[in-house]
């Protein structure tokens, strides 16, 4: 089953999937209710259908007023087969459950998922609830990035360079999303994103930023085909795991989806590896000029 996207077009299941395991290890997959830790090992181990049916039996035994019933409608976005089923359930926890410990959750989730489907307004929007609502969030500096991302496609460079900050103040010890941020700090021309050579998962940054002229630079690609469509998903799967990849068209006509601009070899070899665990596939390191 496919997904819709706000431009007409169709996101594959396994860019759902990608999109909601890109989640902050902070309480997203903290489940408490063991019928959930159940129904959620079951979808991760490929059982998906028993997994959703755990949820339908749970949500339609329980009382809205139980304390397990937000949890259990953030289990179902989880694994829901399809966008508008995740952004009703997530919806439903921010309107009728906005005191519960769930609600920032859905709405970092909810971000990713406008992001996904092309829709900066919303994901922008999202983010800024989650900001004024939820001030104390653990999650606010992932929706910032985000957010961030969303206000550049929106042209408002002021306010993403913020909320891109933001989330650089808020990354901690996380040095992958560090990375991430700071890729996107670097175009706000000031902070520590002016020092990092090597952003997780993104494009070339600008001549001054990246590599010194002549030096070389290294990138992993992960996928080379003819198929406008197959680059097209798997750049929405990568940039939804927080990868901002590119693409590279050769003389032969082959497209050449590519993450990462890196000053060395094992930099690379870094982003190689997460993207083989996360991505599957046979991702490998090549030298650009």
């Amino acid at each position: 089953m496919n997904v819709g996207r706000s431009d007409g077009r169709t996101v594959g299941p396994i860019v759902l999937v990608a999109l909601l395991s890109v989640c902050p290890t902070v309480r997203l997959s903290a489940q408490t209710d063991s019928r959930l830790v159940e129904a959620l090992r079951l979808a991760q181990s490929g059982q998906v259908d028993s997994g959703r049916a755990i949820v339908r039996r749970l949500l339609a035994s329980l009382s809205p007023g139980d304390s397990v019933y937000p949890q259990a409608l953030l289990a179902g976005a989880k694994i829901a087969p399809d966008a508008p089923t995740v952004s009703s359930n997530l919806n439903r926890i921010v309107v009728e459950y906005g005191a519960s410990p769930w609600a920032d959750d859905a709405l970092l989730l909810l971000t990713q998922l406008y992001f996904a489907q092309r829709d900066p307004a919303q994901t922008a929007q999202t983010a800024e609830r989650l900001n004024r609502d939820y001030p104390d969030s653990p999650l606010r500096p992932r929706a910032n990035f985000w957010g961030g991302r969303a206000y550049f496609e929106l042209k408002n460079e002021a306010r993403g360079c913020e909320l891109i900050q933001q989330a650089l103040d808020g990354a901690g010890d996380d040095v992958e999303f560090k990375n991430q941020v700071n890729f996107y700090a670097a175009r706000c021309g000031a902070g520590p994103a002016t020092t990092t050579a090597t952003p997780s998962g993104a494009p070339a940054p600008p001549a001054d930023t990246g590599p010194a002229a002549g030096a070389r630079a290294y990138s992993v690609q992960v996928l080379a085909v003819k198929s406008a469509a197959q680059v097209d998903d798997m750049l929405t799967q990568l940039k939804v795991m927080g990868f901002d990849a590119r693409v590279v068209r050769d003389s032969t006509g082959l497209f050449k989806v590519r993450v990462g601009r890196y000053a060395t070899r094992e930099e690379a070899a870094r982003t190689q590896q997460r993207l083989k665990t996360r991505v599957g596939g046979q991702p490998f390191v090549v030298e650009e000029p």
